[in-house]
C-alpha cells in the first residue's frame, strides 16, 4: 500500500509539471518555512549540537530497539491496555478491521497518520456495510471529500489545494452554500465534524512517539483534532511504526521540541498530547485502548547502512528544502512518503526497487536535505547507496565503465587535454543543434538546444533539452582569464569572490542558550540523560555487564556531556552483548 499511483516515473512527472498552481504553491511554501523553520532554531541558540542530541537519542533508541519495545508493550498492558504487533500491512489492517466488525462500530473518526495510509485501513473500513468514517484533521478532511485524494506533503497534505477548489468540494459534496473566505471554510468544516465526533464509538490515531518508561503515547497537533479523537470514544486504536518510541519523557520533551521547530516553525505545537488508556474514575480517555506496533519492512533496514533512516521524526524538513521536491510536488514520487525520506524510505520497506527504481534518482544530491535534517540522517548518502545496489543488481560487466572512466580521469587531470575538450565538445554537437528562441536558454546559448544525441549519450535528452555548449572563446575559462587581465591592466585589483550577506539572526543577540535550569545546558551546550528508566527490573539488571563501557564509546559524539552512569542504565536494555554493526 506504500505505492500511491499506477503511473510510471516519467508521467507522474509530466503530469505534475503540468499542475503550475501546485507548483508555485510548494514553492510558496517552502520560501515561507524556512523562514519560519530558521528563525524557530536560532532561538535555541545552537542548533547544531541539539541536532547532535536528536541523533544520538535516536541512535540510541534504533539501536536497542527490541528492549525499549518490551518495555512500552509491558507498561501498556500495565496501564490497562492491549498490543498488536504486526509483521505486514495486511496483518496490521485485519486486526483493527475485525476489531471493529467484533465490537460492532459503524462510527469511527481518525486523526491525521501517514501509518495508517500506508497499510491502507481507511478504505478496508469503508468496506464495512454501514461504517462511517471521518477524517479530522482539517486538510485529510478536504482529501476524503474530494474523493480521497492523495496528499502532497507529509504536514500539509492539502497544499495543492487553493480556496476555490475547496469551496467547490465543499459544495459538492457537504451542501456548503458560503464563500471561499478560509476562515468560513474551515468553520463549517468545523461544525460538520463536531456533530461527527459526538457520535463516535472508536478512534483511530497516529503516534509520534511512544514513550518507553510508561507506556503512554505523544500526539502533536495544532487543531486539537487528536484530543477530541482520544477523549469522547470507548476504544481508540493507536498505529506506529515499531521506530516510533523513545526511552522516556526527558527524550520525548527534546524530540518534540525540534520536531514543532524543523515542521512548522513553531516552539511547540499547540497541543502536544501524553495518554493512555482511561484512569479509573475519570469520566475522559478511552475504556479500551489497543496498540497496533508495525513492522511492515522497517526491520529491512536494521543492522544495513540504511539504519539512519529509521530515525526519521517525520517533521518533513527535507522536503521544504529540496529542489526536486519543489518542481514535482508530493504526487510526483508516486509514493505516501514524498521527498528525499520517501525516496530513501520506499524501497526498504518494499524489501525492492520494483515499484520505486526511479526514486533514488529523484534527486539532485545537494545535500540540502542532510544538511537540515534535526536528527542529522545522512539522506543523500542513503539515495547514492540505493543507486549503487540498483547498479550492482544489473550484474553488467563494469569494463566499459572502468575504461570511460579511465579516459575522463586523463582528460580531466591535464589541463591542456581539458581546455582542448572544451573546444570541441561545441563543435561537435554543432550539427545536432536547434534553434528555439522563446526558451529560457537564449541568455546563455542563443537559444540552442540539444533534443537528440545518438547512441548512449540519449539518455541525456530522453526526458530534457540540453542547452548549447559554448564556444571555446566564450566559455568561463576563458571570460575569467580575460576578467582578470582587465582587472590587471586597471591597476593591480584582485579578482575576489563576492561573500554572501551575513544572517542578523547570527550576531549573537539570539545565540545564547535560552534553557538552562532545567538541565538541558552545560556550559552552552544541550545534554541529555538516555536512561533505560528499567533500573530495579529483574529481568534487565543483569545486561549492564561490558555494555556501558563499549556504549559509551560508540554513541556519545566527542564533547557531549552524557553521564557515564546513564548509559550504563541504557545498555541494561539489550539482549546480551552482540551488537548489529
Amino acid at each position: 500500500m506504500i505505492r500511491n499511483s499506477d503511473h510510471d516515473f516519467l508521467t507522474r512527472l509530466k503530469e505534475s509539471e503540468e499542475d503550475t498552481f501546485a507548483q508555485k504553491a510548494v514553492a510558496k511554501a517552502q520560501d515561507a518555512q524556512w523562514i519560519k523553520r530558521e528563525a524557530a532554531r536560532q532561538e535555541l541558540g545552537n542548533w547544531e549540537d541539539w541536532r547532535s542530541l536528536g541523533e544520538q537519542i535516536r541512535q540510541h533508541t534504533v539501536r536497542y530497539l527490541p528492549d525499549y519495545l518490551e518495555e512500552f508493550s509491558d507498561n501498556v498492558e500495565k496501564n490497562g491496555g492491549r498490543v498488536f504487533f504486526a509483521q505486514t500491512d495486511v496483518e496490521a489492517r485485519d486486526f483493527i478491521v475485525n476489531l471493529a466488525r467484533e465490537k460492532q462500530v459503524r462510527n469511527v473518526v481518525k486523526s491525521k497518520s501517514m501509518v495508517t495510509s500506508e497499510i491502507g485501513v481507511d478504505k478496508a473500513l469503508l468496506e464495512i456495510e454501514g461504517m462511517n468514517l471521518l477524517e479530522t484533521d482539517l486538510a485529510e478532511f478536504i482529501l476524503q471529500q474530494d474523493d480521497w485524494d492523495e496528499p502532497t506533503h507529509l504536514v500539509f497534505p492539502a497544499i495543492h489545494k487553493d480556496r476555490d477548489q475547496v469551496r467547490e468540494v465543499f459544495m459538492k459534496k457537504l451542501g456548503y452554500e458560503g464563500d471561499n473566505d478560509p476562515q468560513h471554510l474551515a468553520r463549517f468544516a468545523r461544525k460538520v465534524m463536531r456533530e461527527r465526533f459526538l457520535r463516535n464509538e472508536m478512534s483511530i490515531t497516529g503516534c509520534n512517539f511512544a514513550v518507553a518508561d510508561n507506556g503512554m503515547i505523544n500526539l502533536d497537533t495544532n487543531e486539537g483534532n487528536a484530543d477530541l479523537c482520544m477523549a469522547i470514544p470507548k476504544i481508540q486504536v493507536v498505529c506506529m511504526g515499531m521506530e516510533r518510541i523513545v526511552p522516556g519523557m526527558r527524550e520525548a520533551e527534546t524530540i518534540d521540541n525540534m520536531l514543532a521547530r524543523s515542521a512548522v516553525g513553531q516552539k511547540i505545537t499547540t497541543y502536544c498530547t501524553f495518554t493512555s488508556r482511561q484512569v479509573d474514575g475519570e469520566a475522559d480517555g478511552p475504556e479500551e485502548f489497543y496498540v497496533v506496533i508495525i513492522d511492515n519492512g522497517r526491520s529491512n533496514a536494521l543492522g544495513t547502512d540504511f539504519e539512519p533512516i529509521l530515525q526519521c521524526i517525520r517533521c518533513a524538513s527535507c522536503l521544504n528544502v529540496c529542489p526536486v521536491y519543489r518542481h514535482i510536488g508530493g504526487h510526483g514520487y508516486g509514493s505516501i512518503y514524498p521527498g528525499p525520506v520517501g525516496s530513501v524510505l520506499s524501497p526498504v520497506l518494499q524489501g525492492n526497487y520494483d515499484d520505486f527504481p526511479d526514486l533514488p534518482y529523484a534527486c539532485s544530491l545537494c545535500a540540502a536535505c542532510t544538511a537540515t535534517c534535526p536528527v542529522k540522517i545522512p539522506l543523500h548518502k542513503l539515495l547514492i547507496k540505493h543507486r549503487q545496489i540498483e547498479m550492482d543488481d544489473l550484474h553488467q560487466s563494469k569494463l566499459v565503465d572502468d575504461a570511460v572512466m579511465r579516459v575522463v580521469g586523463l582528460g580531466t587531470g591535464h589541463s591542456s587535454l581539458f581546455r582542448t575538450a572544451l573546444g570541441m565538445d561545441h563543435a561537435m554537437l554543432t550539427p545536432l543543434q536547434k534553434k528555439r528562441p522563446e526558451t529560457a536558454e537564449n541568455l546563455y546559448s542563443n537559444g540552442r538546444h540539444l533534443e537528440w544525441m545518438p547512441f548512449v549519450f540519449g539518455g541525456w535528452t530522453k526526458v530534457r533539452d540540453l542547452p548549447d555548449p559554448p564556444a571555446h572563446s566564450k566559455n568561463f575559462r576563458t571570460w575569467f582569464r580575460e576578467h582578470k587581465r582587465e582587472q590587471a591592466m586597471q591597476g593591480g585589483m584582485k579578482a575576489t569572490v563576492p561573500q554572501a550577506p551575513r544572517d542578523p539572526r547570527a550576531s549573537g543577540s539570539v545565540g545564547e542558550p535560552v534553557l538552562k535550569a532545567d538541565g538541558y545546558y552545560q556550559d552552552g551546550r544541550p545534554i541529555t540523560e538516555v536512561q533505560a528508566h528499567a533500573q530495579g527490573q529483574d529481568k534487565v539488571s543483569e545486561r549492564v555487564g561490558a555494555r556501558a563501557a563499549s556504549l559509551s564509546q560508540e554513541h556519545v559524539p566527542e564533547g557531549s556531556h552524557i553521564d557515564g552512569n546513564d548509559i550504563a542504565d541504557a545498555a541494561s536494555r539489550q539482549e546480551g552483548t552482540q551488537q548489529h554493526d
